[in-house]
């Protein structure tokens, strides 16, 4: 077994604690998880045998040949300095957080408002970061054009496979060459205990096929791009990560190119941590796939105490940490890194803090714990393709 060593210092404790109620904890941890004692921007993050460190985290993933990314807002990069400022000190890849959706990129049918998306492109080119594509196809945030059409039959199924291949096709080559990967379909299947395919459009009008044809354009389109599966809560081993490993094992058999699979990891301390997340990536990792948590964020019920930022530190170690020890874990991207513009607190009633950075952009436990866990990690990886 590949040796690797990394500092967990009661993660697991941690998880423990909080898979109780969102709001109760019946004991503090033994011992604190790496990086749970609160620190102030500025501070330098200590780690075993004395030494210490306030490298970014691209700086300090480096060695693992890891990619730190997250998602950008485009109307924090253009308004907010500070904000533009951290996003290209702290990560090696960056992914659109809603500029290259569909709705996004062709809001009417045949005219692409490339803008955004181009702009966040030469963001990442001028910082020498990555860039993940996110995404191709999604049953949400698609053009109102496409699904009324859909709706009301005037678009039928041969014209919409048409539509689709030439979306895929046109999207890809427009950014060949300038995007590392793709998340070529997103949350393909349904939650539960007996996944299926989702009732999209898609697998309503082009059938079950629609995941390999979707993946053979985009590979037509820019034969260097890394494709990608990506779900969430497939971050622990469960009925819905099974059913997209047997969809994996059964596309790459057709020799479909399928090169990745994403897991969001948008965690939740009111639920159990995914501790077998390890054995999970694994798997895919014995496929010969590239995996990459892809949107972390780890939220809780406001109002935040220490009990659970300790568990918030547990939890994004506990994915970091399950990343490093698998040998084509190419990426962690945290899904925003900063609470000032996080997506949680709009979607998620009475919850927030999800992110590594506070309101001001200063480092909370939790982005001290990666910045410990990265920089104790020893053994670098040096297949991984980033």
């Amino acid at each position: 077994m590949r040796k690797l060593r990394i500092a967990l210092v009661g993660v697991l404790a941690a998880g423990a604690l909080y898979t109780v109620g969102p709001s109760t904890a019946t004991a503090a941890p033994t011992q604190a998880p790496l990086g749970a004692t609160p620190a102030k921007g500025g501070s330098a993050a200590h780690v075993p045998g004395g030494t210490s460190t306030d490298l970014p985290l691209r700086t300090l993933a480096r060695k693992h040949g890891l990619g730190i990314g997250t998602a950008i807002d485009m109307n924090a990069l253009a308004t907010d300095a500070p904000y533009r400022e951290r996003a290209a000190r702290e990560f090696s890849a960056v992914t659109a957080e809603n500029v290259m959706k569909w709705s996004e990129l062709e809001p009417t049918r045949g005219v692409y408002n490339w803008g955004p998306a181009d702009e966040l492109v030469e963001f990442a080119r001028r910082n020498g970061q990555q860039v993940h594509g996110h995404t191709l196809l999604w049953h949400n945030q698609l053009p109102a054009w496409l699904t009324s059409g859909v709706a009301d039959g005037s678009i039928d199924s041969a014209e919409l496979r048409d539509i689709v291949r030439e979306h895929v096709t046109t999207v890809v080559k427009h950014f060949r060459g300038k995007v590392r990967a793709w998340d070529v379909v997103n949350e393909a299947f349904t939650d539960g205990n007996a996944p299926v395919l989702r009732d999209t459009i898609f697998r309503q009008h082009l059938g079950p096929d629609y995941i390999a044809d979707a993946l053979r354009w985009a590979h037509a389109a820019d034969p260097r791009a890394k494709l990608f599966l990506n779900d969430y809560a497939i971050d622990n081993v469960n009925p819905k990560s099974t059913a997209y490993y047997e969809l994996a094992k059964q596309l790459r058999k057709q020799r479909v190119p399928l090169h990745g699979m994403g897991f969001q990891g948008h965690l939740d301390l009111q639920y159990p941590l995914p501790i077998d997340a390890p054995q999970n990536l694994a798997r895919f990792d014995k496929l010969g796939m590239e995996t990459a948590f892809t949107e972390v964020d780890v939220r809780f019920f406001l109002p935040v105490d220490t009990y659970k930022e300790a568990g918030q530190v547990g939890s994004f170690n506990t994915l970091l940490s399950a990343c490093l020890l698998t040998p084509r874990c190419v990426m962690f991207t945290v899904w925003g890194f900063t609470d000032k513009y996080s997506w949680v607190p709009g979607f998620f009633d009475g919850q927030g803090s999800a992110t590594p950075l506070d309101e001001n952009l200063q480092p909370k436990a939790a982005y001290r714990g990666l910045q410990q866990v990265l920089a104790v990690a020893s053994d670098p990886n040096s297949r991984r393709g980033f």
